[in-house]
């Protein structure tokens, strides 16, 4: 008895079996082996001047395109006037290949593993009775979602396209930016059960081939029934040490994924999600925006440090309002220590409590934004700081000068570029805001030193998440707390790129030529 004809086999054999002569087996089995689901069309049909060769066309509904299918594929084959009676099986295969489909991709499958994968992913394959292989035609549906501008980083100048949920748009995009044969994709399917289709991208001869091999060693890793976002992925391959600072930098903008890659760095692509990851990830890359190198490096260079100065308000603001008013007076003018102590004199919790209370508030008034669909979101933000703040300040359970010192926080957390790090800062706060409250000026002085050393033994495939400031690297200085002029920006990150951290050889060395 053929293996395929027992009607209880395991869909696990199935995908290691090859394919059977008899087009109605190998059709029994793709049945069974999608549960008769109403979205699989078969089609069997005759093809040939004298209509006796049996054919089988087999597709997903709703992934494959119907009309390249109706156009490139059937009229083709029904239309052909061969004598398929006077050739072999393999020679009228070889005919189908060369002559009768005119879509662009076409190859050979001998096996259910490619034949289901074809299927899933969009081709149409074509099984012919007598012949123990089939060929899969390239008929991916087109439909997805237009290239729009980005939603969560907007600027003022600069491209307006960001990235979809199909993969091959999401490349498309990055070869538009960079018209380099040394740009490689690399692909990889993740997902036992999902078979996620993932795509290494880096330019060859400027990534590091050791953070490249890495790379792919720890994707192959991947051991999941699941892919599902590059959330995923960003979870799996990320350095192992616990950290609530992110190691793998994601953006939507293919501007920024360009610029990444220029500079050395690895962009690993997830097909159903327009956000990219970018390995190595450093902490001045969450602190630098697509607009910086867009604009007088002036402008950018004040922007960049207004915004180290507000990840570090929004970080200890809350913790040294209460260390000061807690254990510290001496250090609060009179006049101010009098104002504070008036507006507080009606309220009945601790500065502590009082800080945990309005911080909470905020950041469930912040989530119930997010989540409320988005004509009613803005209106609850409004209400939830306008209205509810208000009235807990004149009901004594909070004081304004709390409320101002929140408010500060909160606009300040939302300086970032990168919204992973905000998310970091706002779990922060809270336990230096308990340190403050147990031991003052000294206590949140100790949270932050631990916080700079954590951060300075962090990696992110083998890179110091905190250069070029640890270690401290002179020529990378250039594009960290500051930006330079772009005529100043010839070299690449030297712990990043360490093969050719040239940016333009001529620019260098017209700079290093001495003047006449």
């Amino acid at each position: 008895m053929n293996d395929f004809e027992n009607t209880n086999i395991s869909h696990d054999f199935i995908q290691k079996g090859l394919l059977n002569t008899k087009l109605s087996k190998n059709i029994t089995t793709i049945k069974e082996a999608f549960g008769n689901s109403s979205d699989l069309i078969i089609r069997e049909t005759l093809i040939g001047k004298l209509k006796e060769q049996s054919i089988a066309i087999i597709h997903t509904d709703g992934l494959a395109d119907k009309t390249v299918i109706s156009d490139f594929i059937v009229e083709p084959l029904l239309s052909d006037l061969m004598e398929t009676s006077e050739t072999t099986i393999n020679e009228l295969n070889q005919h189908l290949k060369n002559y009768c489909l005119t879509v662009g991709h076409v190859n050979d499958i001998v096996d259910f593993t490619a034949l289901f994968s074809a299927i899933l992913n969009g081709d149409t394959v074509i099984l012919l009775d007598g012949l123990a292989k089939g060929i899969a035609t390239s008929t991916k549906s087109s439909k997805d979602r237009a290239v729009t501008e980005p939603s969560t980083e907007s600027v003022i100048r600069g491209p307006r396209e960001s990235f979809t949920e199909t993969l091959r748009t999401n490349t498309a995009l990055i070869r538009r930016k960079i018209k380099s044969p040394n740009l490689w994709i690399k692909s990889r399917v993740i997902g036992e059960v999902t078979q996620t289709d993932v795509a290494v991208m880096y330019i060859n001869g400027i990534a590091n081939e050791k953070i490249v091999q890495e790379v792919f060693e720890r994707l192959d890793r991947i051991d999941i029934d699941g892919i599902l976002e590059s959330g995923y992925i960003e979870a799996l391959i990320q350095d192992p040490k616990f950290s609530l600072f992110p190691t793998v930098y994601n953006s939507e903008r293919p501007d920024v994924i360009a610029g990444e890659l220029l500079e050395g760095k690895i962009a690993i692509l997830v097909d159903g999600t327009p956000f990219v990851l970018i390995v190595p990830a450093l902490f001045t890359s969450f602190m630098q925006s697509a607009e910086d190198y867009y604009q007088h490096s002036f402008i950018s260079s004040f922007i960049r440090i207004i915004r180290f100065l507000g990840i570090s308000l929004a970080l200890v603001a809350p913790s040294l309002y209460i260390s000061l008013t807690t254990f510290h007076h001496e250090m609060i003018p009179t006049s101010l220590l009098i104002n504070i102590y008036s507006q507080r004199e009606g309220v009945p919790f601790p500065a502590f409590v009082e800080a945990l209370i309005m911080e909470i508030a905020f950041e469930v008034l912040r989530e119930a934004g997010l989540r409320m669909p988005r004509m009613i979101g803005p209106a609850i933000s409004i209400v939830g700081t306008l209205i509810i703040g208000q009235a807990a300040v004149q009901a004594g359970i909070v004081s304004a000068s709390m409320v101002i010192i929140v408010a500060l926080t909160a606009i300040c957390s939302f300086l970032f570029p990168a919204y992973g790090l905000s998310n970091s800062i706002r779990i922060l706060r809270f336990p230096l805001m308990g340190l403050a409250a147990m031991f003052g000026l000294f206590g949140v002085f100790i949270g932050m030193m631990f916080l700079i050393m954590h951060l300075c033994s962090l990696r992110s495939f083998g890179v110091p998440y905190m250069s070029p400031f640890a270690p401290i690297i002179p020529k990378d200085q250039k594009d960290a707390l500051i930006v330079f002029p772009r005529r100043s920006l010839l070299t690449r990150p030297r712990l990043i790129s360490q093969t050719n951290n040239v940016r333009g050889h001529k620019q260098l060395q017209n700079k290093k030529r001495p003047a006449h």
